[in-house]
């Protein structure tokens, strides 16, 4: 991978010096995971952290029923701020992890992640950050499941809303209608499609015979 390369996955290091770049180069591989795949699951130690490159994973929890609940999803360009942590921290992987389509990985061993986050600023202001956008995001995670019941009120809106078992809406549209984030409808939207509860295409919903009889 060059520097071109790795710049237009992550422009945030745009800025950086050829020597920050070159020191990550360096320190990792590229690796694909094929769609399916564990990353993580809970209790696992982290040997190296993931820049996603390309494709997409998933992180969630499972509660001891084995009911599930996705905490963030990540992208291209992107890492996994719970991967950070355990490496900075010392700690076991908190939650699972799993590839929802191939994805092309740049991993940095755990040694090498804490030397670069020790020596250079930018590779700090990257985790930084990251952090605070996930945090956000969990946060109205906690807020919908502790107070909203919002998968349950997305349930009810869409069979309210949707004409022949179909709804031609905007996620945006929902979260309006709902008084919560887009980001909240769309994490629940795909938690229904992985389950084959409702169909999504683009500005519809396609709702299927589970969504009534569950």
């Amino acid at each position: 991978m060059t520097k071109t390369d790795f710049i237009k996955v992550f422009p945030d290091f745009r800025s950086s010096s050829d020597a920050v770049i070159n020191e990550i180069l360096a320190a990792g591989r590229h690796q694909v995971i094929p769609a399916g795949n564990q990353i993580y699951t809970e209790g696992d130690d982290c040997s190296a952290i993931a820049f996603v490159l390309s494709g997409d994973i998933r992180v969630y929890k499972i509660g001891q029923t084995g009911r599930e609940i996705t905490l963030y999803e990540i992208g291209p360009g992107e890492t996994c701020i719970l991967n950070a942590s355990c490496i900075l921290s010392g700690q076991t992987y908190p939650a699972n992890a799993v590839t929802l389509s191939d994805a092309g990985l740049f991993l940095v061993p755990s040694a090498e992640f804490r030397r670069l986050v020790s020596q250079h600023e930018k590779v700090r202001d990257f985790i930084f950050t990251l952090l605070s956008r996930r945090l956000t995001g969990v946060m109205e995670l906690v807020e919908e499941v502790a107070f909203g019941h919002m998968d349950e009120r997305l349930l009810d809106y869409l069979v309210e809303k949707s004409a022949d078992n179909r709804l031609e809406t905007t996620h945006q549209k929902i979260a309006n209608d709902l008084g919560t984030s887009r980001e909240v409808v769309s994490r629940l939207l795909k938690d229904l499609e992985r389950k084959g509860r409702v169909q999504l295409s683009r500005n519809a919903i396609t709702l299927l015979d589970q969504l009534h009889t569950t």
